[in-house]
């Protein structure tokens, strides 16, 4: 019995060391963690519970029979986060690259199917070449298991992708697949065609960065949710992530000890609309004001910058927030906007927080691009969202609310439960200049002073329709409040609107525009 326990001691002890002391230094050397290194600081101490630490492939082609390491380049298993029961593997570099193979699939697979049967959130640590070469189609088949169980999590299980190394070919998907992308600036990145590829089909230079990292997949492509610029603020971004959502879909978010007087009011809200309708503020503050202190966490804060989407807290209870930002192309809607906001909400819905909406928008932004690049589909994601969400929802129109993108920011017709305006409300079918043109057209060409005409119809037109009082008669806000009023508004709107049911028909499911 010694000689076994021996024997087991030994091996997990190699196990421990991935691919070697020299390959763990490398890897220190280029500024990065070790996967284990990783598990301990997202972990709590003492928590995790390994699986699979003793796998390894049989392949023996190639040379691999003689590079056998215990675990063959992942490490998987459970452990908490505080408190919080959570699944994770942690891709090892250290190991052949990290390249993925069958048993890398097989062990990250046990503790997807697992995360799923437990109800429990799912982080991934992403750092390897890719698909093992050696292995042939086995390992794109691998690739494939994973996906899929990716698709049967979605919506069930919240999922975090953590990119914190190469993440190249048929590996990204699995990241796109989930909730959540975290990358680290300089040390990370993700593309599906690598720069040697793109120069030969398209003759283009670019580097690894430029092409795949982070601060591309932040600011253009939109793949990534949040950049860090170490490994530990990526973690610590992971755990922050994970207070706002429940562990699963059957659950709420937990509610953190209320620390910001649900009472409290800030005057500054009365002001901070300009007086001039087309001179820009940031909605930023706003949301800061309105919410509990430094409880916002803005999600894709550097992508479709004319939008804002992030979880807050209201009297320590999580809710999803989005907002049109007039510091950006005056806060219009357009096709990444659109995109952005609607993914949010169902993220939001399927976790169960209630959405809280900010709107300033003049519509959705003009432009032969934009019509050719599918804003009508890409927009019709917003009507979708805000439709199918049964979550709590409120919405507060803080100044512009023109056109149909007053109909797909969370209007009373989408369901909203409630719709508040501030006074600086704008509320009509399009602008006021516009609509006099059409409206008054023959009778202005014909005065004698057209500009003072016009001038005139365009008064009567702000004060006939271009505020929230009109909308409010007819039923579509259901009260214009003062603005340092909204944070205790909210605050008892969403008591009452906590135990809210609603329930879609009967279906398999909903067909998204695509």
């Amino acid at each position: 019995m010694h000689d076994y326990l021996t024997r087991l001691r030994e091996m997990r002890e190699k196990a421990l060391l991935g691919g070697g002391q020299d390959k763990i230094s490398q890897q220190h050397q280029k500024g990065k963690l070790t996967a284990r290194e990783r598990l301990a600081l997202l972990l709590d101490e003492g928590s995790f519970q390994e699986l699979g630490a003793l796998a390894t492939h049989d392949i023996t082609e190639f040379g691999l029979d003689s590079q056998r390491f215990p675990g063959d380049g992942v490490v998987t298993g459970f452990g908490r986060i505080n408190g919080r029961r959570v699944a994770v593997f942690a891709q090892d570099f250290t190991v052949l690259g990290g390249s993925f193979g069958t048993v890398q699939s097989n062990k990250i697979c046990r503790v997807q199917d697992l995360a799923i049967e437990s109800g429990i959130p799912l982080i991934g640590l992403n750092d390897s070449g890719g698909a093992r070469i050696q292995e042939g189609v086995r390992s794109l088949a691998a690739y494939g298991e994973v996906f899929m169980r990716n698709v049967l999590a979605s919506g069930v299980i919240p999922q975090i992708s953590v990119i914190l190394g190469p993440c190249a070919g048929g590996a990204v998907y699995s990241p796109a697949l989930m909730d959540f992308v975290i990358m680290t600036r300089d040390t990370s990145f993700m593309f599906l065609t690598g720069p040697e590829v793109i120069k030969a089909v398209t003759g283009r230079d670019v580097t690894v960065q430029e092409l795949g990292g982070a601060e591309a997949h932040s600011t253009l492509s939109g793949c990534t949710h949040l950049v860090a610029d170490s490994e530990q603020e990526a973690i610590e971004e992971v755990k922050v992530l994970l207070s706002y959502l429940p562990q699963n879909n059957n659950e709420d978010p937990p509610r953190i000890t209320p620390y910001d007087p649900p009472e409290r009011m800030d005057a500054e809200l009365d002001t901070i609309i300009p007086v001039e309708e087309k001179e820009p503020y940031d909605m930023r503050r706003v949301i800061e004001m309105v919410f509990d202190r430094d409880s916002v966490l803005e999600i894709h804060p550097y992508f479709a910058c004319n939008a804002i989407v992030g979880f807050a807290r209201l009297d320590g209870y999580a809710v999803g927030v989005v907002g049109n930002q007039p510091m950006h192309l005056a806060g219009s809607l357009d096709i990444d906007s659109s995109d952005k906001i609607s993914r949010f909400t169902r993220i939001c819905d399927t976790y169960n927080v209630p959405i809280v909406t900010f709107v300033d928008t003049p519509g959705f932004l003009p432009g032969v691009e934009q019509e050719y690049g599918g804003v009508i589909r890409h927009g019709a994601k917003i009507i979708y969202g805000y439709s199918a969400a049964t979550v709590p929802k409120i919405s507060i129109v803080v100044r512009k609310a023109i056109g149909g993108a007053y109909v797909a920011m969370s209007s009373k017709q989408l369901r909203c439960d409630l719709n508040f305006a501030w006074p600086t409300g704008q509320i009509a079918v399009m602008g006021p200049d516009g609509a006099v043109r059409i409206l008054r057209r023959k009778e202005i060409k014909a005065a004698k002073d057209p500009v003072a005409l016009e001038r005139e119809f365009v008064q009567q037109y702000r004060e006939a329709f271009f505020n929230p009082y009109r909308a409010a008669d007819l039923g579509q806000i259901d009260e214009v409040i003062e603005p340092h009023e909204t944070r205790p508004r909210l605050i008892r709107a969403l008591e009452v609107l906590r135990t809210k049911v609603q329930l879609n028909p009967s279906r398999k499911h909903g067909l998204i525009p695509s």
